[in-house]
């Protein structure tokens, strides 16, 4: 089993900076998938980037966090990172990071989720 504890959420102002962590434990992750989801209130679960574990510089990037937000990992630790950058107020959200084997855009086919970390971005 895998289960994940994702960390690092906050109360910023527009602009600022957050970096988002996510602990992995239990079986190899040499096959999975790294994401990370947000869910705004009243709306749905969508991706906002994901990886390979075994691949980091094939991070893939929702266009609206394009060039805004960059993952990372690290294998010993057995983390993954998400730097988010430059955030705007439509951008508060709970925020998840989750892992599953094989790639899909879709939240409901991802099997193992953290428990989502508040991101709140107001002025």
């Amino acid at each position: 089993q895998v289960q994940l504890v994702d960390s690092g959420g906050g109360l910023v102002q527009p602009g600022d900076s957050l970096r988002l962590s996510c602990v992995i434990s239990g079986r190899s992750l040499s096959a999975y998938y790294m994401g990370w989801f947000r869910q705004a209130p009243g709306k749905e679960r969508i991706l906002v980037a994901a990886c390979p574990w075994t691949g980091i510089t094939s991070t893939g990037y929702a266009d609206s966090v394009n060039d805004r937000f960059v993952m990372s990992r690290d294998f010993v630790k057995r983390g993954v990172y998400m730097k988010m950058n430059n955030l705007n107020i439509e951008e508060k959200a709970v925020y998840f990071c989750a892992t599953e084997q094989g790639f899909t855009n879709s939240s409901s086919a991802w099997r193992n989720w953290g428990m989502g970390t508040q991101v709140t971005v107001s002025s």
